[in-house]
């Protein structure tokens, strides 16, 4: 276990890199912040004589700070309730990018897992990432079969690297939580606890083989979609080997218009490609960034990298899925009912106030594009929600909330008139008609009263292990209750062994009495 000035002095070595590029200003003006923070993090400011006037650089003192930071980095920016919206809007733009590990250490990684020679594999390699970020870099080789793969390594020693410092996150938020108010409801732990979660999965390689490949099942019957072929003999841990995509990068808009592209319906496909993974499947890419989405020449897009993925319950599908077709709708009634159903609101709460507070958010949104929309506004206004109604952080919401981020702003580059309510609004329609309808109620009830009776067999033979039948030995006839010497008795000193301490205990004290000549 780490000891705490382990933890102390990584945190103050991080607090010190945060504060020369002013990233811990916020936290200083933020009159919700915890007071004890407040004062180390201006401690942190006048240790490095940096004063409040230039615009703070979050992302790059993330990337300063090392591979986890950025990766913590990306996930705080779909929490402007937690980092403010300043910071959340800053930490979009950190990039994943790192300068890549040597070619050599890469090629005796990628023989070491697999303990056999290179040239079995792969009849080359080359030797030029076509991208190193902060848990893997990815090199374009051909198999010994003729196949053009891409190549997936994770960076030598970064599993051990990342235990460290998420052992470090986990410490500060539990003491940061134990402050209570304002930290106690925005769940810094969970929100930790999640993100290791998220960061193990991406560190074991076959877990994002699995995904992907499970993923491609779930879209299977979505036209314009698609999710490379894995290479399961050429995967391991710690390498994975995928097709290659020749395709456009989706932020490439020029190149997307210059190869003929419909960038609408490309934006429009995203958008329900995306609702058919969280609403439909329940589990979605959720690192849906640029850089992650192609398009190939018949307009179909590719996605990859599918370290982070995202899982979403079927009640939970379905209190989302009334919740956007509310919004759309504008039935906030209905939305505020679906909060207190889900406890995301407490119960002491008035559902008709929760109800007009939605409204007063929610209304100047509808019917414009997202060029219209002021953001921030908005965001002020979802956030003060959460807050006037003791909302707690949702961590299983996070990814999802994430990943409408991601897609809302690659949509809103392709095309920016694109209404994301609007656009949203048949598909969510179609799937609670199908999902929600009478007909379906009608199937769950079976389904469900047919599983019980499946059930009750195996109640029974549990019921007869705990009472079992009487044997053939006659039952035992009801003895007399004995009270045993050693028996403790209630509200005594302990039985005989009580007398015989209370005994020597008063003739001590008569004994020092005479003595003293009290007596």
């Amino acid at each position: 276990m780490t000891s705490p000035v382990v933890h102390l002095t990584r945190l103050a070595r991080w607090g010190t890199t945060l504060a020369r590029r002013r990233a811990l200003v916020g936290i200083e003006n933020d009159p919700n912040a915890p007071t004890p923070v407040k004062r180390l993090v201006k401690l942190a400011r006048w240790v490095t004589l940096t004063g409040k006037g230039k615009e703070p650089d979050y992302a790059g003192a993330f990337r300063a700070i090392g591979p986890a930071a950025i990766k913590l980095g990306q996930s705080l920016a779909t929490r402007p309730d937690l980092v403010g919206e300043e910071a959340a809007t800053n930490l979009l733009s950190l990039q994943d990018n790192l300068p890549p590990v040597p070619f050599k250490e890469i090629e005796a990684s990628i023989a070491s897992s697999f303990a056999q020679p290179l040239d079995t594999l792969f009849s080359e390699i080359d030797p030029d990432p076509v991208g190193a970020a902060s848990i893997a870099q990815v090199h374009k080789a051909v198999t010994t079969d003729g196949r053009s793969v891409a190549i997936k390594v994770l960076r030598p020693g970064i599993r051990e690297k990342f235990a460290r410092d998420i052992a470090t996150y986990e410490w500060a938020a539990a003491h940061v939580e134990a402050m209570g108010a304002e930290a106690t409801r925005l769940r810094p732990r969970a929100t930790i606890a999640n993100f290791k979660r998220w960061t193990n999965s991406e560190l074991d390689l076959r877990r994002e083989a699995a995904s992907a490949s499970e993923l491609a099942e779930e879209m299977s019957g979505v036209g314009g979609y698609r999710i490379p072929e894995i290479d399961w003999d050429r995967t391991n841990g710690r390498v994975l080997t995928i097709e290659w995509i020749d395709g456009v990068k989706i932020s490439n808009r020029d190149e997307l218009i210059a190869r003929g592209h419909d960038l609408n319906a490309i934006a429009e496909k995203l958008v329900i490609s995306f609702l058919t993974q969280a609403i439909s499947a329940g589990f979605f890419h959720a690192d849906m960034h640029q850089g992650n989405l192609f398009v190939e020449d018949d307009g179909t897009i590719v996605a990859i990298d599918f370290g982070i993925m995202g899982r979403i319950d079927r009640q939970a599908r379905q209190w989302l899925a009334e919740i956007l077709y509310g919004l759309t709708t504008g039935n906030y009634k209905r939305v505020a009912e679906i909060h207190f159903e889900a406890q995301y609101v407490p119960s002491y709460h008035s559902v008709g106030e929760f109800a007009t507070a939605l409204r007063a958010v929610g209304e100047p949104m509808r019917g414009k594009p997202v060029k219209e929309l002021s953001v921030g506004q908005m965001l002020d206004g979802l956030f003060a929600i959460t807050r006037d109604f003791d909302m707690q952080t949702q961590p299983h919401l996070l990814l999802l909330q994430k990943t409408m981020v991601m897609v809302e702003g690659i949509a809103t580059q392709l095309n920016p008139e694109i209404n994301m309510w609007d656009t949203a609004a048949p598909y969510v329609r179609s799937w609670i008609r199908d999902e929600l309808g009478p007909e379906a109620a009608v199937a769950d009830r079976i389904k469900e009263d047919t599983e019980t009776l499946f059930r009750l067999p195996g109640l029974i033979r549990r019921l007869e292990e705990k009472f079992p039948p009487k044997g053939g030995a006659p039952e035992q006839q009801p003895l007399p209750e004995i009270k045993l010497m050693t028996d403790r008795k209630e509200g005594s000193g302990g039985g005989w062994l009580g007398y015989i301490v209370a005994g020597l205990a008063g003739a001590g004290t008569i004994f020092a009495l005479t003595w003293l000549g009290w007596l």
